[in-house]
């Protein structure tokens, strides 16, 4: 069996420090010097010649994040390396999945390429914008879900009369698969935009009078929409509204909005640093999950209770 080589790269060495932790071993060493015009360059400091190097940076903005990851990657395959996995906890750019308007990029596609490209073996990541960006590889992709965690603090709540809601019809099937599994009603968002980032229309459908209402998303960004549905929900007769997102980018003023709308809290795992902090928002950590499936990875066992939303207890 070959020797694990786990490290981080900067932007995500504080949820990487979590999961070697809970695997039960120490971050590899590595360095990254900096140019005075702003370059950079990985270095390993300890040889990982023959061994399973499994690096661990989420691609949120700036994409200096992307270029460490890939940079790493190519670092390790000339440093000879057994197999190189990147443990990408936020996959940045997904949300550019498809052609939604003619001249555009299909950035995902364009990232899992330069990925590829780069020498990576596999990919881990966790709940992505769209389930079909895993076919966009020519490796292996273990797409996990954060409903592992999110699914026993739900239960531990023990709310009554709880709903589930998608703030849009895109997230319809993720929000139906916690209503299925916890036997709680569900109700859709139905939304217009001006642009991105700006909505225009926003319609509830669904009862939602006397529920407890939990509104789930895999990503809040400027939390416009969260907080527009959770406010209308309110208005309609709700008893209360939560929110449960996977990625917390919370950009521009996505913080200020959660603290002055109806949410009553908001549920995040730690695949992103959060900006800033909110007696509203309550993060639970991703890293044991992850932990478990680099033995799995390492071992050779079966991961595939992770895919499974029905698996969870």
């Amino acid at each position: 069996m070959s020797l694990v080589t786990l490290v981080s790269g900067r932007a995500t060495r504080y949820l990487a420090e979590k999961i070697a932790k809970s695997y039960g071993t120490n971050l590899g060493e590595v360095s990254i010097y900096n140019f005075s015009d702003g370059e950079f360059q990985p270095s390993y400091e300890e040889t990982i010649r023959g061994n399973d190097v499994f690096i661990v940076q989420s691609t949120f903005a700036p994409s200096d994040n992307l270029m460490e990851l890939l940079m790493m990657i190519d670092a390790a395959k000339r440093a000879s390396a057994s197999k190189i996995i990147a443990i990408i906890p936020y996959f940045g750019f997904a949300r550019q999945d498809r052609k939604d308007k003619p001249r555009v990029s299909i950035g995902a596609k364009l990232i899992a390429n330069l990925l590829t490209a780069a020498g990576v073996s596999r990919i881990i990541t966790m709940d992505l914008h769209a389930d079909q960006i895993q076919g966009f590889f020519d490796v292996p992709v273990d797409h996990l879900y954060a409903s592992t965690v999110f699914v026993p603090y739900l239960q531990k709540l023990n709310l009554e009369n709880l709903c589930m809601a998608s703030p849009d019809t895109g997230g319809t099937r993720r929000a139906a698969a916690y209503a299925k599994f916890l036997n709680a009603d569900l109700v859709i968002g139905y939304k217009q935009r001006a642009k991105a980032n700006v909505i225009d229309r926003l319609q509830i459908i669904g009862d939602v009078k006397d529920k407890n209402v939990v509104i789930v998303d895999d990503i809040i960004d400027t939390a416009g929409t969260i907080c527009k549905a959770a406010n209308m929900i309110k208005e309609s007769g709700a008893a209360s509204v939560r929110a449960l997102c996977t990625h917390p980018i919370f950009s521009g003023k996505a913080v200020e909005l959660i603290n002055n709308s109806a949410l009553c809290e908001v549920i995040v795992t730690d695949t992103l640093p959060l900006k800033e902090h909110s007696d509203k928002i309550t993060q639970i950590s991703v890293s044991e999950v992850f932990a478990d499936v680099i033995s799995s990875v390492i071992t050779g066992e079966s991961i595939s209770s992770h895919f499974q939303f029905t698996t969870i207890q």
